[in-house]
Formats: C-alpha cells, structure tokens, sequence
C-alpha cells in the first residue's frame, strides 16, 4: 500500500511531488535542498552549510516516515560542483556514521533555486 509522507518540518515540495513515499516496508524521499522549512529560503552559501540543512530537512521527513539515517539503505548527492565533494563528504560521515548506506553522487549543471546541493534517499522502515 502506498501512503504519501508530509511533515511541516521540512520544506514543502515546490512542484508536484511528494516530500516521500513509503510502500510497503520503504520509505522513497524526494531530493531535499538546503531551504528553510519556515520562510522556505535558502539556507546557507557554502556547500558544507548547504549540504547541512538539505540532510537536516531529509532527517525531518525520515522522522515523519517513522525512519532514520540508521535505515537509510541508498542516497543519492547531487552537487553543483564535484570540487565540492570532499567539503560534503565531511558533513554527510557526519550522519551516517557507521554503517554508512549505498551511495551515488552526480555533478549536475543546475539545481531548483540555484542550489549547490540535493539529497535524495530510500529508507527501510
């Protein structure tokens, strides 16, 4: 059975999407980019700050889910700039510190609102 996941503490979705997906045992997150869930302004100038509050916001929709990080099984990073990947690499060890899960990052030309960063992640329950 699918069921959509919406929580005030992350920002809302800014098309039509939804913030994540559980089905069945998984939870299905939409990227998250680094905005503020109150003023839903971006959050932060560097990749590190910026990288910080786009996992904050996936922590708030996997908290919404019934999850965490610790059952986070696959994330998705994708950077603006891959000159950025060690700067973000500190913040996300950071959160996943053991065990960390499966893991792509992809350089992108452009992301919504001009960010440098968007995570996206699938969860077990």
């Amino acid at each position: 059975m699918k069921k959509i996941i919406q929580t005030d503490a992350a920002p809302k979705a800014i098309g039509p999407y939804s913030q994540a997906v559980r089905y069945g045992e998984y939870i299905f997150c939409s990227g998250q980019i680094p905005l503020d869930p109150k003023t839903m302004e971006v959050v932060g100038v560097t990749a590190t700050e910026q990288a910080k509050q786009a996992l904050e916001n996936l922590k708030a929709v996997l908290e919404a889910a019934e999850s965490d990080f610790s059952r986070v099984v696959k994330t998705t990073l994708f950077l603006k700039n891959l000159g950025d990947f060690v700067a973000v690499n500190e913040v996300y060890a950071s959160y996943f510190p053991s065990n960390p899960p499966a893991r792509s990052t992809i350089e992108v030309a452009r992301l919504p609102k001009n960010v440098l960063i968007e995570i996206e992640c699938i969860a077990h329950l």
